[in-house]
């Protein structure tokens, strides 16, 4: 290949031509590669949305999505774990389509992040007594799912067990 006819490395452009916007400017072959996450996510929804049979199918399915995890959320919140993240997941999947739950999650969103300032403006004291009062409501909680849903109760499980071994 001729040495003029080369093109650099990292210019996968091809053979040098004059770009529109000026010498020296470059224009991205496909601008899809160029655009962030969220841009093509916000392209691909307007490309759906354009189409009135495509809007009714992603609502459908946003409702749908939506519904079945912000229901696994509800169904593990009594349980240790990530029971409200999941919850709040699911509406972050419902404000995609419906503005009351984006609304909803902004809400949610303000709060939380108002909590979390306070409680890191507050002495260590205060932070060990608000970890521990978390801490017994999460284990009340979980013994009495479990004595509910399974019909065992682990205090006097546990009772039985130190008074054995």
């Amino acid at each position: 290949m001729p040495e003029d006819e080369r093109v650099p490395r990292g210019d996968r452009s091809g053979p040098a031509t004059e770009s529109p916007a000026g010498a020296g400017a470059e224009v991205p072959l496909e601008p899809f590669v160029t655009q962030t996450r969220r841009q093509r996510v916000r392209r691909t929804l307007e490309i759906i949305r354009a189409n009135p049979t495509g809007r009714i199918a992603l609502k459908v399915f946003v409702a749908v999505a939506g519904a079945i995890v912000v229901t696994i959320g509800l169904a593990l919140i009594p349980l240790p774990g990530p029971g409200w993240l999941i919850v709040i997941g699911g509406l972050g999947i419902w404000a995609v389509e419906f503005l009351w739950a984006k609304r909803l999650l902004n809400f949610t969103r303000r709060h939380v992040q108002s909590w979390a300032r306070w409680v890191r403006e507050q002495s260590l004291l205060v932070r060990i007594v608000l970890g521990s009062v978390g801490l017994v409501f999460v284990a009340v909680v979980v013994w009495l799912s479990v004595r509910a849903s399974l019909g065992i109760d682990l205090i006097a499980r546990f009772m039985h067990y130190i008074a054995t071994h």
